[in-house]
């Protein structure tokens, strides 16, 4: 198993992450943009769908193999609303503050804040791969109305960890990866792919 691997996103902060959690482990992980790679349609409901073609996308045009993550944020209230659409919610271009907006738009009626960021980790070996390997994780809280902290990206700022009393934005690197929904994937894959 090569330990090179393309993650099959764009996403600065994704990559950053992914690539911190991974580095122990012995992987060496590259943006898709360094090959060229344009971006996979996600065209499908669910985020294991979309991860899945994300990662044949890249695999097909890199040789290489692949990682994509699908990740979002799904509030209770909304009956698991943004869920895959949490990078585009609030329409094209994206903007992690109009999303964020959005989201206490619609909330707002509602006294249920509760939420969870969600992700899947995919990994292929090769485009056609038969078996991929597959890796989810879960991080429950809720959502604030006025954002808090400077650090993470997306949705971090509205995030509130209630036993913690910090937002995913107020925490440290490290204690985000530890907690949240994507260093949980990324644990279980490495345990997988190991």
């Amino acid at each position: 198993m090569s330990n090179r691997i393309v993650l099959a996103s764009n996403n600065s902060g994704k990559l950053k992450e992914l690539r911190e959690m991974l580095a122990p482990s012995g992987f060496v992980v590259y943006p898709q943009a360094e090959f060229n790679v344009p971006e996979a349609e996600e065209p499908y409901l669910t985020f294991v769908e979309n991860a899945l073609a994300k990662a044949r996308n890249a695999a097909r045009v890199t040789g290489l193999p692949a990682l994509a993550d699908d990740s979002g944020i799904c509030a209770d209230a909304l009956g698991g609303k943004p869920g895959v659409i949490s990078a585009r919610y609030a329409g094209e271009p994206k903007s992690d503050a109009r999303n964020n907006m959005k989201l206490i738009e619609d909330l707002a009626p509602f006294t249920n804040m509760s939420a969870n960021y969600y992700c899947v980790l995919v990994y292929l070996r090769h485009a056609e791969d038969p078996q991929p390997v597959i890796a989810e994780g879960r991080w429950y809280g809720e959502i604030l109305v006025e954002p808090r902290g400077q650090g993470g990206f997306g949705y971090d700022p509205h995030f509130l960890i209630s036993e913690l009393k910090k937002t995913a934005a107020e925490m440290l690197p490290v204690e985000k990866n530890q907690l949240s929904h994507r260093g949980q994937a990324l644990r279980e894959l490495v345990r997988k792919l190991k």
